[in-house]
């Protein structure tokens, strides 16, 4: 038997979430077209007849202009010191850039087991995957480039069992039915936000958070009631979230009471506001109040 932590690492965007997913093969991370989703560090545990992995789902690594993204940035580099096995994802899709040398820089200085997830290859035309393979083989240093879509599953099993193979020997770290280490309350905050993400558009997404003000356990009807405050950080993209008549604030509670209930498999009433809380991102009690670890560095 094999045990250890695996960390998944990216750039935003490049499908660390849809892999998590998909890899212990239940929903635990929120998804979206929007760069910077995921901004705490999930586990997700899976286990297999040849052992158990413990996937870690992080941040993607950028360079950071707010406190709050130091603090993503910072739970992502932690992860790199603590796992056992590196799983970098990497988008297929995408030209290589300044923020994917700054990425393959970092995991150059890392030590231990790195494989490449070649994410997205769904989407891209076989004969450049070649190229891209051989030049990330030869610039990091990886022990496996593993092409995938996490989006179809294509290739995904061969991506586990080389996790697998990586790993050392040793007993199971949680009992069988573990999944995540996040709370309840935190699903409930990612499942709204994951909804402010679908429903609102340009700046909005990063200005955004999501508080549970309230969680009260199912009644004797077995109703979950739920309150939940989203912060934006501006007057102005208060009606943005509202919405003429309340149309918008409305269309994202039903999405998200929808996802909810499917969640908690549980009749669930959700009550939405909106507040206005001004330079929230830099405003280190509200990150603690978000679940993001302090940052152990001091910004530049």
């Amino acid at each position: 038997m094999k045990s250890g932590f695996v960390a998944l690492v990216g750039r935003p965007n490049a499908g660390k979430s849809t892999l998590l997913n998909r890899l212990v093969g239940q929903k635990i991370a929120i998804v979206s077209d929007k760069p910077q989703t995921t901004r705490n560090r999930i586990t997700g545990v899976r286990n297999y007849p040849e052992g158990q992995v413990v996937f870690v789902d992080t941040p993607g690594v950028h360079r950071p202009m707010h406190r709050l993204n130091v603090r993503m940035v910072d739970t992502a580099l932690e992860a790199l010191r603590e796992v056992d096995v590196v799983a970098a994802v990497v988008d297929a899709t995408e030209a290589t850039g300044g923020g994917d040398r700054y990425l393959m820089d970092i995991l150059k200085k890392v030590h231990k087991p790195k494989v490449l997830a070649l994410n997205k290859v769904d989407a891209v035309p076989k004969e450049h995957l070649l190229p891209a393979i051989e030049r990330y083989r030869h610039d990091v240093g990886f022990a496996d480039i593993i092409p995938v879509s996490a989006l179809t599953g294509e290739n995904v099993e061969r991506l586990e069992a080389v996790l697998l193979s990586h790993l050392h020997e040793g007993q199971p770290i949680y009992d069988e039915d573990y999944l995540t280490d996040q709370p309840e309350r935190f699903f409930v905050a990612e499942l709204v936000r994951e909804q402010v993400l679908q429903h609102t558009h340009a700046e909005l997404p990063f200005a955004s958070a999501v508080i549970v003000d309230r969680f009260e356990e199912p009644d004797e009807k077995g109703l979950l009631r739920l309150y939940c405050t989203i912060l934006v950080e501006r007057e102005s993209q208060k009606p943005i979230v509202v919405g003429r008549g309340g149309a918008m604030i409305k269309a994202i509670g039903t999405a998200a009471r929808k996802e909810l209930e499917r969640f908690f498999d549980a009749r669930v009433f959700l009550d939405l506001h909106v507040k206005v809380r001004a330079e929230w991102r830099e405003d280190e009690r509200m990150l603690d109040q978000l679940g993001l670890p302090p940052t152990k560095r001091r910004r530049r």
